[in-house]
């Protein structure tokens, strides 16, 4: 019982470190509440519009790539550290295992987890006709009875694609 000892003495500072980490927030923080100090923050800016529903599925498949590598490498390491004691058995294991993986990588490649950027903008360079404008794509958000100032691409853009 003696050698948990420390174990026990660590524990104890630890909830005491809390405890009064707590306690010392509650007694020494100035207490100012104003409107923007209770609103949400995101990213130092304040949020002007409401974001879009739905965030892409690409965003979702990066983020599975970087998950199935991270429980790749958790469970690789220790069979790194006593492979020569799981022999064969082990080897195998390992080796179905990465081909689970790489399964898993092969179908977020295959769904294109990782096309953007220049590669992405010039194969679908192709696919977009000229007609296609901010003007014409994007939808203007408030503006909504009010008259639209064009700058000069937009208009002679707008004029081309109505003649």
């Amino acid at each position: 019982m003696v050698q948990y000892l420390p174990v026990l003495a660590l524990f104890v500072l630890a909830l005491l470190f809390a405890a009064l980490s707590f306690v010392a927030t509650k007694i020494l923080v100035p207490r100012r509440p104003t409107a923007e100090k209770l609103a949400p923050y995101e990213c130092g800016m304040t949020p002007g519009r409401d974001l879009p529903g739905r965030f892409p599925v690409r965003f979702y498949l990066v983020a599975m790539l970087f998950i199935i590598f991270d429980i790749e490498i958790v469970f690789l390491y220790p069979w790194a550290l006593q492979y020569r004691e799981l022999g064969l058995f082990g080897l195998v294991s390992v080796l179905i295992f990465s081909a689970l993986v790489f399964e898993s990588f092969v179908y977020l490649i295959a769904k294109g987890a990782l096309e953007w950027g220049p590669i992405q903008a010039q194969r679908g360079a192709a696919l977009v006709s000229p007609a296609r404008t901010t003007s014409s794509t994007v939808r203007r958000v408030g503006t909504e009875g009010r008259h639209v100032l064009l700058t000069k691409t937009e208009a002679s853009v707008s004029s081309e694609v109505a003649a």
